[in-house]
């Protein structure tokens, strides 16, 4: 069992639902990303997702969108997101999946990245399961867990391919659309969960527009975790020049996770 699949075992027996942040490597700078991954660690988290910047980030929100571009003007890579994951590695335990468009990877290499990895798991946000067993095979190969995204709109045939070629766990998307946080929570995202269930044994986390405390443990009554993306991001953006920064979104984290009162 991969250390993802240990955390999500750990957690079931707690009775807990699993808490993934997710930030984007060198925003607003790579020794900053280091320690709030760090900070999200103690805060709680189960598991980590680590952003690639990426010039045509499609698949994100302008709150996303926006921290890739002011990683990109730091001049980061995958390069140096791989970097901050062998340091941070050296503080904390909690497993880190990389979240990345494929075009950097295939820059990168797959050989290159099988020797310094250091990461998890890899969530390739563009690459289609119809095209991606080599890439499947690849990972596996190198002790990584492949992890898609499904959303509302995919087909039931679709769904139990995807269930074949995943690991670790699957990505659930509450809504069509790209990322971002909303007010509410959709009733597809809890259909969706349960059209997995149907044709896998994966643990489900839910992402794609989660931002308050009521939201997270709405998704833990029916899903396995929650991912906080653009919500934590924004958090990041507004106090970019704070020296409290870290801490601040290491605050705000908690507050997510908090039990209600």
């Amino acid at each position: 069992m991969s250390r993802i699949g240990e955390t999500f075992a750990s957690l079931k027996r707690l009775g807990r639902g699993g808490f993934i942040p997710f930030v984007v490597a060198g925003d607003p700078d790579l020794a900053t990303t280091e320690r709030l991954l760090i900070e999200l660690a103690a805060a709680g988290a189960n598991i980590i997702e680590l952003g690639v910047p990426f010039s045509d980030p499609v698949a994100d929100g302008k709150v996303i969108q926006r921290a890739s571009e002011r990683a990109l003007r730091n001049g980061v890579t995958l390069r140096d997101a791989l970097s901050c994951v062998s340091h941070i590695k050296l503080h904390i335990d909690v497993p880190i999946v990389l979240f990345s468009y494929f075009n950097p990877l295939l820059q990168f290499g797959e050989e290159q990245l099988a020797g310094k990895a250091g990461v998890d798991a890899v969530l390739v946000t563009d690459l289609i399961p119809e095209e991606a067993e080599w890439w499947t095979q690849t990972l596996l190969g190198q002790g990584l867990d492949p992890i898609f995204l499904v959303a509302p709109t995919t087909s039931d045939e679709r769904l139990a391919y995807i269930a074949q070629q995943a690991r670790g766990f699957i990505y659930a998307v509450s809504r069509a659309g790209v990322t971002g946080a909303r007010d509410q929570m959709t009733r597809d995202a809890e259909a969706l969960v349960k059209r997995v269930r149907a044709v896998s044994d994966l643990p489900v986390a839910v992402g794609f527009g989660i931002s308050t405390p009521e939201q997270v443990r709405l998704v833990w009554r029916f899903a396995d975790a929650a991912v906080v993306g653009s919500a934590i991001v924004r958090e990041i953006e507004t106090l970019d020049n704070s020296p409290d920064l870290v801490k601040r979104v290491g605050e705000f984290a908690r507050s997510l996770v908090a039990p209600a009162s």
